[in-house]
């Protein structure tokens, strides 16, 4: 299983680290850690120095309830961050998660960013798939129900599963139409899911096979880890490593974390044991 990425193929036969950089003052866990071009460089060095394959840039908080923000402020917000992956990392793979087709175009275009994370599957923004489809770039798609200011409010489904399953068979039909192949799958733990739910889906990842997609697991440090253990997102460690390990069994292909030096010696470990070359 690979995706096209500036040319090069990325294979996932060995599992993927997205390290997370959160550019916003109210994400969930880091936010207002990284709003300085000192701070941001000191942390794109330091993921990629760990080994994160992927360097996942955001700079619009999806937590419950977050602040709407404009444009403008989400391209202001960036711009420390793409600048220095551009000048000092030109052969890293870096992800963009926006659902703004205008923000993306500007980062692919003027910053070298090689993919689109977006947690709105293109119901955001009508223009996200075309622009896809043209820059010809990989595009991860997210479920989500509603928004991040109305996501908690709805978390009814018929069937758990099978209704995420057939949300991700439409995208990916109407992507593949207009040209789009590089797909990647995120389950979206923690939008619009209750804590129960999200565990049932982690459970039970490996369905998500049918669709031929890799899948992205973004489990670290969420409520369903924190609200679970009555803990702060800041003492999660090891339930959120533990949570990864039980994705990488059930099939996951990238984890999209915070801590990269910790995933990167569980993907190891999981490795030597998914080989059986004992």
């Amino acid at each position: 299983m690979t995706i096209n990425c500036k040319g090069k193929l990325t294979d996932f036969s060995k599992p993927k680290i997205a390290g997370i950089l959160n550019i916003t003052p109210d994400s969930f866990y880091d936010g207002g850690k990284y709003n300085k071009s000192g701070e941001i460089h000191r942390r794109i060095d330091e993921m990629i120095s760990e080994g994160a394959d992927f360097i996942d840039v955001g700079a619009y908080s999806s937590r419950p309830g977050a602040k709407h923000i404009s444009k403008d402020e989400e391209l202001k917000r960036l711009l420390p961050a793409l600048n220095y992956l551009q000048k000092e990392y030109p052969e890293q793979i870096v992800s963009l998660d926006t659902f703004r087709a205008e923000i993306a175009k500007i980062a692919i275009e003027d910053y070298g960013v090689a993919m689109i994370n977006d947690i709105s599957a293109g119901n955001s923004d009508e223009k996200m798939f075309s622009l896809i489809a043209e820059k010809n770039v990989p595009y991860i798609i997210m479920h989500m129900q509603g928004t991040p200011q109305t996501m908690q409010k709805n978390t009814q489904y018929d069937d758990l599963l099978n209704d995420i399953i057939k949300f991700f068979a439409e995208k990916i039909f109407k992507a593949n139409k207009i040209g789009i192949n590089d797909i990647i799958v995120d389950p979206g733990f923690g939008f619009g899911k209750t804590l129960n739910q999200n565990y049932q889906i982690l459970n039970e990842l490996d369905k998500f096979k049918i669709l031929d997609c890799p899948v992205m697991a973004g489990i670290s440090r969420k409520s369903m880890i924190y609200k679970l253990l009555e803990l702060s997102p800041e003492d999660v460690l090891p339930g959120t490593i533990a949570l990864n390990m039980t994705a990488l069994l059930k099939g996951a292909n990238i984890l999209r974390v915070h801590d990269v030096k910790e995933t990167k010696q569980l993907i190891e470990v999981y490795y030597k044991l998914h080989l059986g070359d004992f």
